[in-house]
């Protein structure tokens, strides 16, 4: 994948978390402002759920742009598409998929399954 467009690509990807982390941030806000008004006992429970859910998807938000952010330093670095853990490549259909990547199909599956 040429650097100059993985550049450009991440730098938008970027863009774009950055606003939905302002959006899910006025979410959590309004969350927590309603939640200084007496609320329905029978509400109580799908607020809750539903607070949980935005800060979950606020968290896999801001984990994204940590990443897109690593992937720019790569950049900076010259080791993009170069992965972190093997040293291999990683291959050009994965940096199309996935921009951010920083390992190879293979490591990324070890990663994976010692999370599990």
């Amino acid at each position: 994948m040429d650097v100059t467009a993985a550049r450009q690509r991440l730098e938008e990807i970027c863009g774009e978390l950055d606003r939905s982390i302002g959006v899910l941030n006025g979410v959590g806000e309004h969350a927590r402002w309603a939640g200084d008004y007496p609320q329905d006992p029978a509400d109580a429970g799908a607020n809750l759920s539903e607070s949980e859910r935005s800060e979950a998807v606020l968290a896999a938000a801001r984990r994204q742009r940590s990443d897109v952010l690593a992937a720019l330093h790569r950049i900076d670095l010259g080791t993009y598409g170069t992965c972190v853990d093997c040293g291999g490549m990683v291959p050009e259909g994965r940096l199309e998929a996935k921009p951010d990547a920083a390992r190879c199909v293979a490591c990324q599956a070890k990663l994976d399954r010692r999370r599990r």
